[in-house]
């Protein structure tokens, strides 16, 4: 596993609010309450990636993956639900940062949203 790619997304997902970290699938996800946002990914099943796969909104996974192909790709199992994958090795903190956030804000409940938004 690659520690340091997991630390970097361990790190932006303890800053925001009520998030929480298990092994899920024998890997490292991340919860905001009981809903999964961010799942590490390694090497899933020889893959190569050293990814992070996670939510995003509607219509912008094709837009990414055809942008930078070689930053994102369709993961398996959660792909066919607009989920995409971001290839760790190729990708800044910020863009990562932004990407998890977004990933957070289409996950969290209403009410943690509202809040959250009214405390930045």
């Amino acid at each position: 596993m690659s520690d340091k790619e997991l630390e970097r997304v361990r790190y932006i997902c303890s800053q925001l609010p009520e998030t929480s970290e298990k092994i899920s699938h024998g890997e490292p996800t991340f919860f905001v309450y009981k809903k999964v946002f961010v799942m590490f990914a390694n090497n899933h099943h020889n893959d190569g990636h050293i990814a992070v796969w996670i939510p995003c909104p509607s219509g912008v996974q094709a837009e990414l993956i055809q942008t930078v192909p070689r930053t994102f790709f369709k993961p398996p199992y959660v792909g066919v639900r607009g989920w995409v994958g971001i290839e760790l090795n190729q990708i800044s903190d910020e863009d990562l940062s932004f990407h998890i956030h977004v990933a957070w804000e289409l996950t969290a409940p209403k009410r943690l949203l509202h809040k959250h938004s009214t405390n930045s």
